[in-house]
């Protein structure tokens, strides 16, 4: 189930291919295993694309690119997780990220407006980008390798039942034994 419902989400893969901030890539973008599908690919992509998401720059999708290059997992994937950072979500998640800072380092956190601009991005940090930085920092960690416990075990968990499910279903069509065989000995041999 995982797979099929994160095959629908995915966006299309020809046409990341030929994006125009992706084309800096080159041929590496055409690895096989960047376009594969499976449990390790899919936790990986989603753990580095939660990981970028918390990083406050401009060009998020690229740096997913690179990260999932580098770590060998699936491209469309940490390219669409990044927009977990959205204009809706952006000023809580920041906000959040300045919040854990400075109460890491023993500040007492501020009133700050936040606005959606690279020109607040230079002012702004020179106030709070210790504090916002190092929050950005501790929610990227966090949420990756959250996010990575949780899609790796709900991948075993739905192959787990599958092969449960399967089991019952051979179990049920008059064996009587489980293994599939018909012999009720377990070991295939007649």
């Amino acid at each position: 189930m995982p797979k099929k419902t994160i095959k629908r989400l995915m966006p299309n893969p020809e046409k990341l291919r030929h994006h125009k901030h992706l084309r800096m890539f080159g041929d590496v973008i055409d690895r096989p295993g960047l376009w594969h599908l499976n449990r390790r690919s899919a936790a990986g992509a989603l753990a580095a694309g939660m990981f970028v998401a918390w990083v406050p720059v401009p060009f998020q999708m690229i740096l997913a690119a690179a990260a999932a290059i580098l770590l060998g997992v699936n491209l469309p994937l940490a390219v669409a997780t990044v927009w977990f950072t959205n204009p809706v979500t952006m000023p809580f998640m920041f906000y959040l990220a300045y919040l854990v800072g400075a109460s890491m380092l023993g500040m007492e956190a501020g009133h700050f407006q936040f606005e959606l601009s690279w020109e607040w991005l230079e002012t702004s940090l020179g106030q709070i980008g210790e504090p916002f930085l190092l929050g950005c920092l501790i929610l990227g960690i966090g949420s990756s390798l959250f996010t990575y416990l949780v899609i790796n075990s709900l991948w075993r968990y739905s192959i787990l039942f599958s092969w449960k499910k399967r089991q019952k279903k051979r179990n049920g069509n008059g064996n009587g034994n489980g293994n599939g065989n018909g012999n009720g000995n377990g070991n295939g041999k007649r």
